[in-house]
């Protein structure tokens, strides 16, 4: 089979691609110049796709003895990423640009471009088991309990799960460095990258002001309605978030004060304990289904964060396509545009049965 290996630069490509080779594939390496800066330097665990990324990807072709190559996907990242995050953040939602880059870029416009090209896969580095039966696909949690990234694939349509290779999955990250030091690859000690990737210093509120500005507005006392202070944005805000909030004064139980919610038009910002957060049921949008949709109310687990916990609920699927979320018990800042990925319980919670966008909660 040809395979175009998806090299970011780290430790996890690396040795996805070594052992697409020597399952026998005609592998090729590609990594994705996705910054507009491509000068940028990595700082310790923090940024990616930067220049030094991209030379670490190729001397790790190179031991791998693979062909590679950089392709510029930077306008479309630029598009489809960070400009739908900031858009979201505007609108007071809160998404999730690493699932978004996996939907519109690594399994869209390069599995497209791979595709063009006469490859049959993508392989990449995700912790996340794949099967395909019958043609069709099965996506399950990984291996690593600590490392699974099911959630963040989960948006992917049962065509391009089809053409998709996750080698890790099976693997602990501790498997996973010390295959790569056997390898050689001098990668396999290097940091992983986290926080969010165009966002290299972690501080999204000065980096969402410099593209939106400021658009003061209060924050708002939930039960009483009291103004408790002003902000510059509702961007700089999620539902849950506790610290930073700007408020000089204690509740009058003393007890800290979470964000409820945010309303971008009149620039309102509620805040109420950590009891007003929980919520009991959650409406989706936007569906992604591996298989068949739902057709009858379904016990779930659901997750709502890319490493969040888990909670059972029964799922149900109205005539508008509107996903139907009832929890069993509350969850606590669910916020809207996140994903809702659903997980069947029969299979100890690891099958993914579907995913949706966030739209409202109560």
């Amino acid at each position: 089979m040809r395979v175009l290996a998806a090299m970011s630069g780290g430790v996890d490509s690396a040795v996805a691609a070594a052992r697409a080779v020597e399952a026998g594939h005609d592998v090729t390496g590609v990594h994705l110049a996705l910054s507009a800066k491509p000068g940028t330097l990595r700082t310790g665990a923090r940024g990616c796709c930067t220049v030094e990324d991209s030379h670490d990807a190729r001397r790790a072709a190179d031991i791998l003895g693979i062909p590679f190559y950089v392709w510029d996907f930077a306008e479309r990242f630029t598009e489809e990423v960070i400009d739908t995050f900031v858009g979201e953040y505007a609108a007071g939602r809160t998404p999730n640009p690493c699932l978004t880059c996996n939907e519109k870029i690594k399994f869209e416009a390069l599995l497209d471009k791979a595709m063009g090209l006469g490859f049959d896969a993508v392989c990449t580095g995700h912790y996340a088991q794949l099967s395909v039966v019958d043609g069709v696909p099965s996506l399950r949690r990984s291996r690593d309990e600590d490392k699974d990234q099911s959630y963040v694939l989960a948006s992917l349509t049962p065509e391009q799960l089809r053409h998709s290779m996750f080698p890790l999955g099976v693997s602990l990250k501790s498997e996973v460095r010390a295959e790569a030091d056997e390898r050689d690859l001098a990668v396999a000690n290097k940091p992983d990258s986290h926080d969010i990737c165009f966002i290299p210093d972690g501080d999204t509120k000065k980096f969402l002001e410099s593209r939106l500005g400021q658009s003061p507005g209060q924050l708002v006392d939930n039960d009483s309605g009291a103004v408790l202070g002003e902000h510059t944005g509702v961007h700089g805000f999620t539902v849950g978030q506790r610290k930073g909030l700007g408020i000089d004064e204690p509740a009058p139980d003393g007890r800290p004060r979470y964000v409820l919610s945010l309303e971008p038009v009149s620039g309102t910002v509620k805040v109420g304990s950590a009891e007003d957060l929980g919520v009991t049921e959650i409406d989706a949008n936007r569906p992604v289904w591996p298989d068949e949709p739902l057709q009858e109310p379904t016990d779930c687990v659901v997750q709502v964060r890319a490493h969040g916990s888990t909670a059972d609920a029964v799922v149900e699927v109205d005539e508008e396509d509107v996903v139907r979320v009832r929890l069993r018990d509350s969850l606590r800042g669910v916020a809207p545009g996140q994903a809702i990925v659903l997980y069947r319980p029969e299979d100890s919670g690891d099958l993914v049965l579907g995913s949706a966008l966030i739209s409202g909660t109560r």
